[in-house]
């Protein structure tokens, strides 16, 4: 059996048979649960107990109102749910007084999900944004994104910060979609044709535009070469052009030919070298989201990670993509935003002494959803991460 139903199943039954470990679970939250019927009837457990049911003032053994009433409230959430069922977790619960343990198994389950869901909300905004040539879309979810792992990581009790996972997961590059592949070749191509053709336009690119923001590598390799000519203060055209990419041994490798560099230069007419750069840009910024979103994704599929881990190589992931969305709020003349202000250093020391603590020092009063307000309070384990 999934060691996380297992676990979900055993938080439930350990509060069916013990209302008193409800006291142990105030940071875990009905949708923290994978299935509906549990998060229904966490819920309900919840709610009776705001509500003073009477079992919560008696001592053992449990009257059986307390589950009935509880299956009767879950019931008007979802269908099916029966006093059967609900027996079916009780003998499902090993130790009702490791209530709190399985319940961080349940928690670190949730960290996952929520990674996972958002790493492919942005991905899908990315290619979407591709395909029409904007990057508001991806900029925004992974924002989000951004958001929700800062969440998680106070939530948890640790401080986020970007860390490089010891085995990167593999992604392949991310190519254009299909639909603009072409578009987004004729752009580079261009642009490469009015630098060569107009030299002093380097001065319009040269500041934010970067070879790896060509899709294709040989156009970021041609331009590596123009960059260096303009860095040294030496001429460009298509002779010392093709001259520097022989010195680093681009025609050897077969990365450029000089048929390539002919074509380029051939039959070029007035452009933008600025504006055909923030094409290019936008290109970068959706195949980069779409890279950092896949990468995410893996590490959150990975259920090897401790959550702390998984955050932070999670913030890591998403380090390209800050770096593209400065350069391009550098080409667009906008200043970077400043970096959000961080949390009261108390909430993090409260989150994890309630982490290795028998009981938390501070009770919400009120389950919170996994993307809401972060909690001070903690699960009494602790894991390493």
């Amino acid at each position: 059996m999934n060691p996380l139903l297992s676990a979900e199943q055993a938080v439930l039954g350990s509060v069916l048979l013990d209302p008193g470990q409800l006291e142990h679970l105030d940071w875990l939250a009905p949708d923290h649960f994978y299935r509906p019927v549990h998060q229904a009837l966490f819920a309900a457990l919840c709610k009776l107990r705001t509500d003073s049911h009477a079992a919560l003032a008696t001592k053992k053994p449990v009257p059986l109102s307390w589950v009935t009433d509880a299956v009767d409230e879950a019931s008007h959430h979802v269908r099916g749910l029966t006093a059967v069922f609900a027996h079916t977790l009780i003998s499902a619960c090993p130790r009702p007084e490791h209530a709190p343990v399985y319940g961080r198994m349940v928690l670190e389950g949730a960290i996952h999900r929520a990674v996972a869901a958002h790493a492919i909300r942005l991905h899908q905004a990315a290619r979407a944004d591709a395909l029409q040539g904007e990057v508001e879309g991806a900029l925004h979810h992974a924002d989000v994104l951004a958001g929700v792992l800062d969440d998680l990581a106070r939530r948890w009790g640790s401080e986020p910060r970007p860390v490089a996972p010891a085995t990167p997961p593999s992604t392949a590059p991310v190519a254009p979609p299909p639909a603009r592949a072409d578009q987004v070749e004729e752009d580079e191509q261009f642009l490469l044709a009015v630098l060569v053709e107009r030299p002093k336009a380097m001065d319009e690119v040269v500041r934010w535009l970067r070879s790896g923001d060509f899709a294709d590598p040989a156009h970021g390799q041609l331009y590596r070469c123009l960059g260096a000519l303009h860095h040294r203060g030496e001429p460009i055209d298509r002779i010392t052009v093709l001259w520097e990419a022989q010195r680093r041994g681009l025609p050897a490798d077969g990365t450029l030919t000089a048929e390539q560099l002919t074509a380029i230069c051939d039959g070029v007419g007035p452009g933008s070298a600025e504006w055909l750069g923030e094409q290019i840009m936008r290109s970068s910024i959706t195949r980069t989201a779409a890279t950092s979103a896949r990468a995410i994704r893996a590490l959150a599929e990975n259920e090897t990670l401790a959550p702390g881990r998984l955050i932070n190589h999670a913030l890591h992931a998403l380090g390209p993509l800050d770096e593209v969305r400065a350069r391009w709020q550098t080409a667009n003349g906008h200043p970077a935003p400043a970096p959000p202000a961080e949390g009261p250093p108390t909430a993090l020391v409260q989150a994890a002494l309630a982490r290795s603590t028998p009981r938390p020092a501070t009770r919400p009063s009120e389950c919170p959803g996994l993307a809401s307000t972060p909690s001070a309070a903690r699960p009494p384990s602790r894991t390493h991460g």
